[in-house]
């Protein structure tokens, strides 16, 4: 039977090659999990898919020193983000992924695949959720209302916001035009059974048909994704 040298300790070369294969198959399924409702690049989940095996070969490769092993690792799991920001949902297949290639490659391929499927399992509930909660984010809106600089704009269109948003705050206002204008800004949760449209035209009746706008209210830059 074909052997290899790996640190101090000589196996042989099944013993090499099933954790390899093994970690191939559970970043494969991590990567799967991943592409589950979530955009990503090909390059990506192409990493994602072999990093538990690059991790396994390192482990091997430093006959079981777990911290030498995770400091090389972890500096390569790093060079995605040297460029771009990573999401929470990146770093979280990133740390996944290398923690199944430590398992694997220590021997404990079973460990390995059983930890896979409960944070597998664990990722599709959680995406569900993230789902419903993305599905009521998209009511927040953020709504910008020019007005006339005779127009009193406190509490001015109350009644109509009342009727229809869930919830509405006045976060600005500022003047615009010389002075001529003002302009408003609210942070309103869109009643879902109410027309939109509607809610624009009166709007439009009591600011004197001046601009309005309506738009996704965006997120943190520097907030994980």
């Amino acid at each position: 039977m074909l052997e290899t040298l790996m640190g101090n300790t000589t196996i042989s070369m099944t013993g090499f090659l099933m954790p390899i294969a093994a970690s191939l198959v559970l970043g494969l399924v991590i990567s799967l999990v991943h592409m589950y409702k979530n955009r990503s690049t090909g390059s990506f989940l192409g990493a994602i898919a072999l990093l538990p095996a690059i991790v396994c070969v390192v482990i091997m490769a430093v006959n079981g020193n777990i911290g030498a092993g995770v400091a090389v690792a972890g500096a390569f799991s790093l060079v995605r983000f040297r460029s771009a920001p990573g999401t929470a949902r990146e770093i979280t297949a990133i740390f996944t992924a290398m923690a199944t290639g430590l398992m694997a490659g220590m021997g404990y391929i079973a460990y390995a695949g059983i930890f896979v499927l409960v944070i597998g399992a664990a990722t599709l509930v959680c995406r569900s959720v993230e789902i419903r909660s993305d599905r009521a984010a998209d009511l927040r809106k953020n709504l910008r209302i020019t007005i006339p600089e005779d127009l009193d704009y406190t509490g001015v269109f109350d009644d109509i916001l009342d009727e229809y948003t869930k919830e509405h705050k006045l976060i600005s206002s500022k003047t615009t035009n010389m002075g001529s204008m003002f302009k408003l800004t609210y942070e309103v949760t869109l009643d879902k059974n109410k027309s939109e449209k509607e809610f624009m035209d009166k709007l439009r009746c009591r600011n004197g048909n001046l601009e309005i706008a309506i738009s996704s209210v965006k997120a943190n830059e520097d907030q994980l994704l």
